[in-house]
């Protein structure tokens, strides 16, 4: 049975956090641009993928209708980036520990043993249901919100796949094909297009200047700080998602009408925002891109100790057909 304990009260490594803050701790303005077929009626500062040039629409699902085609960006999913097993940074900090530790995270500088010479880490992420707008009632009886309650989707803990690279290769195998340094040279190619613009959706196996998106799993092997070793972490487990098809496609004129398979993560359908220890809620790089620059945003982000538990506001990019 799962034991719900504060946090100076739980066994094992110190859980820090705080319950996220829908009004203050939410980038509000990431929401847009708000678009109209190719046209962005509420325009914004921040990229955005192509959308439907066609102001109609129209679906069959089962009756056919007729719409107007609708793109925005929603705060759909949340996730806790721990190296702390059973941490719930975005629940208040608390532990929900079942009495024993599975996989003990940790960052760790260059070491001799072994010849290591690069950090390292390894994390695990909780995935939480977060339809904000929905819960909000921002607009009521809006089709495109996606109606469901709060909900822990996923634990890594329990997962073998997100502990080890070799089982990892299960859900992976096409990594041998890139696992060589053309193919990782790519990646600074999308590392700058991440940070100016948009990912490139083509370089799949890239996760921009963050590194590499193979192995689907939280272990880091070129760590440089918390904030692109969690980021790293989350874009991984958001593919990994993908690819066990328990997270689908929503963008596009194939999402006009409904989610469809997209094993093969498309890197611009994502944007993070961190929340916890400090929510990033203004500036352009408040929600940033999958492989975009940590550099803007990192300064100040994390701290030891009492901020070294991450939390994600994963913001979702959806084209709709609306009535």
């Amino acid at each position: 049975m799962l034991a719900l304990a504060p946090p100076a009260a739980a066994a094992g490594p110190t859980c820090n956090g705080k319950f996220v803050n829908p009004i203050t701790d939410v980038c509000w303005s990431c929401l847009f641009p708000l678009s109209v077929g190719g046209l962005k009626i509420w325009p914004s500062g921040r990229p955005d993928p192509s959308n439907p040039a066609s102001p109609i629409c129209a679906c069959s699902d089962p009756l056919p209708r007729i719409g107007i085609s609708v793109g925005f960006w929603e705060p759909a999913r949340l996730a806790d980036v721990t190296m702390k097993p059973w941490c719930f940074p975005n629940l208040g900090g608390i532990r929900i520990a079942p009495g024993f530790d599975i996989g003990q995270g940790y960052l760790t500088g260059p070491s001799m043993v072994g010849g290591r010479s690069q950090s390292t880490a390894k994390w695990h992420v909780h995935w939480y249901v977060y339809p904000l707008l929905y819960w909000m009632e921002i607009l009521t009886d809006f089709a495109c919100f996606e109606q469901a309650s709060f909900d822990i989707a996923y634990m890594t803990e329990v997962d073998p796949l997100w502990q080890d690279d070799s089982l990892a290769a299960l859900i992976n195998p096409e990594a041998i094909v890139f696992a060589n340094p053309i193919a990782q040279a790519a990646c600074a190619g999308d590392c700058i297009a991440g940070t100016v613009h948009l990912p490139l959706d083509p370089l799949f196996w890239c996760a921009g200047c963050q590194g590499s998106m193979y192995p689907l799993n939280g272990n880091i092997p070129s760590s440089i700080g918390h904030v692109q070793s969690s980021r790293l972490a989350l874009s991984r487990f958001a593919f990994k998602m993908h690819r066990e098809a328990l997270a689908w496609g929503t963008m596009g004129s194939a999402g006009l009408c409904k989610k469809y398979l997209m094993p093969i993560m498309r890197k611009q359908q994502y944007r993070f925002q961190m929340v916890n220890p400090i929510p990033t809620v203004s500036g352009r790089f408040a929600c940033s891109a999958i492989g975009a620059s940590t550099m803007p945003p990192d300064a100040g982000r994390a701290y030891p100790a009492g901020g070294e538990d991450m939390g994600y506001l994963v913001w979702r990019k959806r084209n709709c057909c609306v009535l």
